[in-house]
């Protein structure tokens, strides 16, 4: 059994414990408010693009674009795709970089060629390991995302597909729902495809037929870098919004166990204690009641 003085530097090391947890746990909490107010700022612009990409579609059916392809078209096994896997800088954030790496290793285990862009220092790390090759000269990190940030990564990947290196990309990230549940997303961004516009939400915005000059396709390509940018910044967002969700629980769950932890050392520290005093007082009654039987029996010697 622990001693009194070991289960004093438990409890004292839990309480520092404690201080860390509690302290990510509020620092995690205003980067999420930040985060999501700053998404709130740029979300009319990209929403609104995104309705023009809806208008476009409706314009151009059957058209040679590059950029326009069907929900599904063949898989040819030699076809070099690219996947864009945001995961964390950091761990301590409960699920999240488990949930996202396993939706990309899902991804490869259906396409094996397929090029890996990875954000954040968890992902980088998980394919090293696995031995999969990664872009090492795409080092964006997943902290404080920007538009400066997403357009430099959009740039990038559609320098690669205009060129034909790439004939697909997909983006895996992770989305935070009304209900503040983390869902997992595995998205096609290149080539874009009817069922990426078909919400509700798009649908007012389109009513109305729309002339676009000189051509749609011509409108497309000039819009295209604007609306992968949109996508990805939103991306970015949303992932950065779901790891400091999953770190605020991950803490708050912590802080609760260190409470727990502390209240059963706390207990078990006053037990020992009253048992240490309860038997200093049965050795001083003892010693007491031995000391008056010497004392009376060197009277009756007397």
């Amino acid at each position: 059994m622990a001693s009194t003085k070991q289960i004093k530097n438990h409890i004292a090391s839990v309480q520092d414990t404690r201080k860390i947890t509690k302290a990510m746990q509020l620092i995690s909490s205003t980067k999420f408010r930040k985060a999501k107010d700053e998404l709130a700022k740029t979300l009319p612009y990209f929403s609104a693009l995104r309705g023009e990409v809806k208008r476009i579609f409706r314009s151009v059916e059957g058209s040679d674009s590059p950029y326009l392809r069907p929900v599904s078209f063949g898989e040819g096994e030699d076809e070099l795709w690219g996947c864009l896997v945001i995961s964390a800088d950091k761990g301590l954030a409960g699920s999240y970089n488990q949930n996202v790496l396993k939706t990309a290793d899902a991804l490869l285990r259906r396409h094996g060629n397929t090029r890996l862009f990875v954000i954040g220092e968890v992902g980088r790390q998980h394919f090293r390991r696995k031995g999969r090759a990664i872009e090492e000269d795409f080092l964006f990190s997943a902290t404080a995302p920007t538009v400066d940030r997403a357009r430099l990564i959009a740039h990038s990947l559609l320098r690669l597909y205009d060129r034909g290196e790439l004939k697909r990309i997909y983006i895996v990230y992770s989305n935070l729902s009304k209900g503040f549940l983390v869902e997992n997303r595995c998205t096609r961004l290149l080539p874009l495809h009817k069922d990426h516009f078909s919400a509700p939400d798009f649908e007012k915005a389109v009513e109305e037929p729309f002339e676009f000059r000189p051509s749609p396709e011509v409108v497309l390509g000039q819009v295209i870098h604007s609306y992968l940018s949109g996508f990805i910044y939103s991306a970015l967002v949303d992932s950065y919004c779901c790891e400091q969700s999953e770190r605020m629980h991950a803490m708050d769950s912590a802080t609760q166990n260190a409470d727990k932890l502390l209240a059963e050392l706390s207990i078990e520290y006053n037990h020992l204690r009253q048992a240490a005093i309860t038997r200093e007082i049965t050795e001083i009654s003892a010693g007491a009641r031995a000391q008056k039987h010497n004392e009376t029996k060197e009277v009756q010697l007397q």
